[in-house]
């Protein structure tokens, strides 16, 4: 079983109408025993961090991810699902996240379009098999004005620039997150997701 975190502000129907294209059926969950029984876990975003950090404390669920990530079983993290998972936030003046990937969530600079709106190119900077069948440089599409600045350069396996070297793409163990939307990434935007389900031992229909 996949579970999809329903955390009251999440983007959960494109994410599940792309896992249903792909013939597999998710749960849809902001019940932290369901996330813990799950054999992978997808945490999509849209929305503030500070937001999103006290919704998940009052659903308790931000127990149930980190102790879900500790288990050593997939876990996909999108967009502002990416960057509660770092240690803080500039945002709204600063806040204290997750703390799963030490380092910090940044202001895109000035000087350039905010929010970053649009297509853009993901370099793969490592071998993964989230990328399998993925050309390098292919475009991916982006809404967001922060970007997740890990402590620890080589957990960034995928790289984007828009005004600053953005990780576009995370990976530490059983860990992968996304700055980008996959769910609205065209083809290879569910190759992405497809990719995860294989990662998952997910069957599809």
């Amino acid at each position: 079983m996949i579970a999809v975190i329903d955390y009251g502000a999440g983007n959960l129907r494109s994410v599940t109408n792309a896992l249903l294209k792909l013939g597999c059926h998710p749960t849809v969950t902001s019940k932290p025993d369901v996330v813990l029984k799950a054999d992978a876990v997808i945490f999509p975003g849209v929305g503030a961090a500070k937001d999103v950090m006290n919704s998940l404390k009052r659903s308790k669920l931000d127990i149930a991810i980190r102790e879900f990530i500790g288990t050593g079983k997939p876990f996909l993290g999108v967009c502002i699902g990416m960057q509660v998972l770092l240690s803080s936030t500039e945002e709204d003046g600063g806040h204290v996240c997750l703390g799963i990937v030490p380092g910090t969530v940044k202001r895109l600079p000035q000087g350039i379009k905010v929010p970053h709106m649009g297509w853009n190119q993901v370099k793969q900077k490592k071998g993964h098999p989230i990328f399998d069948g993925i050309p390098d440089n292919e475009n991916f599409y982006f809404v967001h004005s922060y970007y997740a600045n890990p402590e620890d350069a080589s957990v960034q396996i995928g790289a984007t620039e828009y005004g600053v070297n953005i990780c576009s793409v995370l990976n530490k163990g059983n860990l992968i997150a996304t700055q980008f939307h996959p769910e609205r990434s065209d083809k290879c935007g569910l190759k992405f997701y497809s990719n995860f389900l294989k990662i998952s031992g997910i069957g599809t229909d």
